[in-house]
């Protein structure tokens, strides 16, 4: 107990504790020896964050011992937090009653995540059966749009006023509304018929005399969205035009919900973090808390895929094995031309995929675009095939195995700035995700180019 306490004046130094490895290591030692106090000293500190993490980093028996030991309860902020994969697992882990206390302190589109990642439907029944009948109503609705979309990402909980309304009557109407949003940001001016016509920020409210007009200090910024409109539209449109919330809207203009800030950057933060995965040859559902065969499934297609392209390689080398048999030095130096081109291409390829996903690689730039990978591989390459024709004499004595190497590393690196650009460019265009396709298509480019101008040019100044 020495080291909790220790543990807990130290905390008191900060108004929020944030998980690290010592307390990690002293919350396994009480579960280990089934110490509920020790446990409850040391998660009381901890924002709900912070016990999701270490939930994601101790075992499946450790989470269920956590569950039955802690004298605390898993609350909606920890299940918002949760990593998707071990949501299901925790839901069935918890009693009815606190999964319907959890839920009922979630705002409705974090209920519209929880259960749109739910693949037991009964999880998912028991869920909508804790809320009251508007909020389950309005997650249902919500539940009819399409995935990824603007209806999706909404919360039913805003603050409207007419816009005839004055400073004064708003400011009334917040003082004596008896349920406010926990968070919200503007309030939404609609005419008669709840079509939104505007917004105020909390800080125009609160700084005007009573008498003024709420038309009178509505924000330019003010942007409307239908419920059908791609998610990724919407986070782009907050990070481009630096919003706060943004209202959601029906067919008919109507008012539906409000989307905030934060639903917006982690829209973008998704999506960055899918581009990397998938740049990777990941798929990006899968997680660290993923078992082995499920991380297994994820894989193997894209390794499949790369098998293939390899072959593809292969056979390019196979064409000159003959050159190769008399002149084994080209078969040491093969990997470092591929090598080169493999890394120049990832280079331009990821610059390529940001640039397309932020929508900064447009029909108008992408020639420019390519003019510049390209010019920047050739020059990289010319800078690389002087060290490597110094490299050839050097090392196998032969000047003209030193202009070969160099020869067609220029070729290689102007190949994959062109490659790397235009590749992902062109799979957008047809409809493929770029960050999916690109890597496999810009491998295979560098490797075929850089093996057929090495060897070729072996072949025609060598032998």
């Amino acid at each position: 107990m020495d080291q909790v306490d220790q543990v807990q004046d130290d905390d008191t130094l900060d108004e929020e504790v944030v998980l690290d490895q010592p307390r990690l290591k002293l919350v396994r030692g009480a579960l280990e020896d089934r110490d509920a106090m020790a446990l409850d000293d040391l998660l009381e500190p901890l924002h709900g964050a912070d016990i999701a993490d270490l939930l994601e980093q101790i075992t499946e028996f450790e989470r269920q011992t956590l569950i039955e030991l802690w004298s605390g309860h898993i609350d909606g902020e920890i299940l918002s937090e949760l990593d998707e994969g071990l949501r299901e697992e925790i839901l069935s882990s918890l009693p009815a009653e606190d999964v319907a206390e959890a839920v009922r302190e979630l705002d409705t589109d974090d209920v519209v995540d929880l259960i749109e990642n739910l693949d037991d439907q009964s999880q998912a029944g028991a869920i909508l059966g804790a809320l009251d009948d508007a909020d389950r109503v309005a997650v249902e609705r919500a539940l009819t749009f399409p995935e990824y979309s603007a209806g999706r990402l909404m919360q039913r909980e805003v603050v409207i006023a007419p816009s005839f309304w004055t400073v004064g009557q708003a400011i009334d109407y917040l003082r004596s509304a008896e349920e406010l949003p926990e968070q919200f940001y503007h309030v939404i001016l609609t005419d008669p018929r709840m079509r939104p016509v505007g917004h105020v920020t909390l800080g125009k409210i609160l700084s005007t005399a009573r008498e003024v007009p709420l038309s009178d200090i509505e924000e330019d910024s003010f942007r409307t969205f239908y419920a059908t409109d791609p998610e990724s539209e919407v986070a782009y449109a907050f990070n481009q035009y630096h919003l706060i919330s943004a209202v959601v809207v029906d067919e008919d203009d109507r008012l539906l919900g409000v989307i905030t800030i934060d639903d917006a950057m982690s829209v973008l933060d998704e999506e960055a973090e899918e581009d990397i995965l998938r740049l990777a040859g990941v798929d990006s559902e899968g997680s660290l808390s993923d078992r082995v065969l499920g991380t297994v499934r994820r894989r193997f297609p894209w390794l499949g895929v790369n098998l293939i392209t390899s072959i593809l390689a292969s056979l390019v080398i196979a064409q000159f094995d003959a050159v190769i048999a008399e002149i084994v030095a080209l078969a040491v130096l093969m990997p470092i031309v591929a090598s080169m081109g493999g890394n120049a291409g990832t280079q331009s390829l990821t610059v390529a995929v940001r640039a397309l996903a932020t929508r900064d690689l447009t029909g108008a730039n992408v020639w420019r675009v390519i003019r510049r990978e390209v010019a920047a591989g050739l020059i990289n390459g010319v800078a690389f095939a002087i060290v490597m024709g110094i490299v050839g004499v050097v090392w196998f004595g032969n000047p003209m195995l030193g202009v070969v190497i160099g020869v067609a590393m220029v070729i290689n690196l102007g190949v994959a700035g062109l490659a790397g650009v235009g590749i992902p460019v062109a799979l957008e265009k047809v409809g493929i995700d770029p960050a999916l396709a690109s890597g496999a298509f810009v491998t295979t480019v560098t490797d075929v180019v850089g093996f057929f101008a090495f060897l070729g040019l072996a072949a025609l100044w060598l032998l």
